[in-house]
């Protein structure tokens, strides 16, 4: 047999858990892996962030040769918050389709084998959208939006006309009755003067009796029945764009309750991965090939969707639920493709244990604002049983694996508490180094600050995860700072004040440090990365507002949301875990380190873009 490599990606396990787990022998398969090879540290990227690690896993570069630096970046003319992983270029002509187009930058290593002639299959890899169509076969991950372009808006739909929306969905107020007439939102029509919104019909018969709902979606060949608290299945939806023209979608419903009045939730409308509105597979026929063998599956780049629990339209248990049906086509997908796999490269990746520990972090944490002794005794062990559940497909793949193939089983960073905020705009305004408009303060600013700061006298400004854009001369619109000594004052300014801050209310320190893009990053795009990046100290996160380049309503705030676990602090903090079925020859492995040491057991050369260094 050929040699091969199978690669599995769990975002975001936490070493520390994966230690304990592993002491009392509770991670049997990590262990035999373990045993077999190795076990280290993996040293992430900075900052830590999961669509800025996969892409340096990827090329084997920093990230200032893949472009990718944050899940936000900012619009240097416009200084507003924009998706930082792609972007749409407009159609050439009224009857085309936009065109969507990847920020990130370098060549994966997956390329450079396909390009040598080895089979490569890659599952759901973040910054894989859309697909590069030299590259064997992948299929999209973090980064893929719903058929309206967001990355994951869903519809809560409620008899309650006193109901408002919450963050990032859209709210439908349904009629009283048992027969109720509605509609589920689909993509933008951008055709049409003004822009509407293409929808699909959806009636909804009550049975109180049952304590279900029956959803009858227009065109579909049968109807779904569900019971209170319960998910669906994924469900074909079709959305005319005119009498010749229409776009399919996916959707899956989940009943709240249906007394004493009827509320439901539908996902976010995914891709129909047999017809997807912009290219999600490579070749483009796959995802309608893996459909076929395994079922309709999520295409949204974050499937989990974590955004309908923050909102509290679904409980913690129900939130589970979604998860562990994300994680069994996650399952499905490796497994069927494991069954053909003769040579070369298998990938898959595993969002959900990130996502979950987002949300659930506070019920291991009884110092976090948001704990709740009642939910932690229930669901504290869930947590725990997801990396169990890891170790379970481990299990499963472990016989696959004879000498001739390389397994790693690798984490892009760990994990933390995120307790407390800090606003990092609010400091840069206290500190004179942000101006806001005459009149206006940071309370009176709702959404981004844009329109609200006096560009002719900031100095700085923060947008993103972390990041701190200086307002340079020829690279913003409204740039005032000269290169040199004018760009140095400013710089040392924000180091000095930032570094080992600590929080007001407890003394402890909040910020670890500030480091200096030019002394992180290299390649042909690291002009694209803020100009400092702010370390965080674990317990502490920048702001939800001022990663959108806004304010909140104090310097520090406690975190009572449902988000209440984090990796966005000082990368030395929150590294990955890989594990080897072979020896590692240091045992201080780097993200960038993979990509070569995949081509290394197949036997291809690494292109001179590469910094890392094979591993074994």
């Amino acid at each position: 047999m050929s040699k091969r490599v199978i690669v599995v990606g769990f975002d975001g396990l936490e070493p520390a858990i994966v230690d304990s787990l592993l002491g009392r022998g509770e991670l049997p398969n990590f262990d035999k892996i373990r045993r077999a090879g190795s076990y280290a540290r993996l040293r992430t990227t900075y900052p830590a962030q999961t669509p800025v690690a996969w892409s340096s896993f990827a090329t084997g570069t920093n990230p200032g040769g893949h472009g990718i630096f944050d899940f936000i970046r900012r619009d240097p003319q416009t200084y507003e918050p924009d998706l930082a992983l792609s972007h749409f270029e407009p159609p050439k002509n009224s009857w085309t389709p936009p065109r969507v187009v990847s920020n990130r930058k370098g060549e994966a290593f997956w390329q450079v084998l396909h390009r040598a002639g080895v089979p490569t299959t890659v599952l759901r890899c973040p910054c894989t959208f859309p697909p590069e169509a030299d590259a064997g076969t992948i299929l999209a991950g973090v980064g893929v939006p719903d058929i309206r372009g967001g990355q994951g808006t869903g519809t809560f739909y409620t008899q309650d006309r006193g109901a408002s929306s919450q963050e990032n969905e859209q709210l439908l107020h349904l009629d009283p009755g048992d027969e109720i007439r509605t509609h589920i939102i689909g993509p933008r029509d951008t055709r049409s003067r003004p822009v509407r919104d293409l929808a699909s019909e959806l009636t909804v018969r009550v049975d109180r009796a049952a304590r279900a709902l029956r959803f009858e979606i227009a065109g579909a060949p049968a109807a779904v029945e569900l019971k209170e608290k319960s998910w669906g299945p994924w469900v074909r939806v079709k959305f005319k764009l005119s009498l010749l023209q229409s776009v399919t979608g996916i959707v899956r419903f989940f009943v709240r309750q249906v007394a004493p009045q009827v509320e439901f939730y539908a996902s976010p409308v995914n891709f129909d991965p047999a017809a997807p509105l912009f290219p999600i597979s490579t070749p483009a026929q796959y995802a309608r090939e893996l459909a076929g063998r395994i079922g309709l599956f999520s295409t949204l780049g974050m499937a989990e969707d974590h955004t309908g629990h923050n909102n509290g339209r679904f409980d913690e248990r129900d939130f589970l639920a979604q998860c562990d049906l994300v994680f069994a086509e996650r399952e499905q997908m490796m497994f069927a493709e494991l069954e053909r796999l003769q040579g070369g490269l298998l990938f898959t990746l595993f969002d959900t244990p990130d996502r979950l520990q987002h949300m659930f972090w506070k019920f291991r944490d009884p110092g976090h604002p948001a704990y709740d002794p009642d939910l932690a005794r229930e669901f504290a062990a869930d947590l725990e049983e997801l990396y169990r559940r890891c170790d379970r497909v481990l299990g499963r793949l472990l016989p696959a694996c004879d000498e001739n193939t390389l397994l790693l089983v690798l984490s892009d960073h760990g994990f933390n508490s995120f307790r407390r905020a800090f606003d990092t705009n609010t400091w840069l305004w206290e500190q004179g180094l942000l101006a806001l408009k005459p009149g206006s303060k940071p309370a009176d600013v709702e959404g981004p600050a844009a329109a609200h700061v006096d560009w002719s006298k900031t100095y700085a400004y923060a947008v993103g995860l972390g990041g701190i854009y200086l307002n340079r001369r020829g690279r913003e619109s409204a740039g005032i700072l000269e290169e040199g000594a004018d760009a140095e004052r400013v710089c040392s300014a924000i180091e000095r004040g930032l570094t080992g801050l600590a929080d007001q209310a407890s003394g402890a320190p909040a910020i670890h440090s500030v480091s200096r893009s030019e002394r992180l990053y290299s390649g042909a795009y690291a002009h694209d990365a803020p100009d400092l990046l702010v370390n965080f100290e674990p317990g502490f996160r920048v702001s939800w507002q001022s990663a959108l380049g806004g304010f909140a309503n104090s310097l520090f705030a406690d975190n009572r949301r449902r988000w209440s676990g984090d990796h966005i602090i000082h990368p030395e903090a929150v590294p990955g875990i890989l594990f080897a079925n072979q020896a590692l020859r240091r045992p201080d492995p780097h993200i960038t380190d993979l990509a070569p040491t995949v081509l290394a057991h197949l036997g291809v050369a690494p292109p001179p873009s590469m910094e890392g260094a094979a591993l074994l």
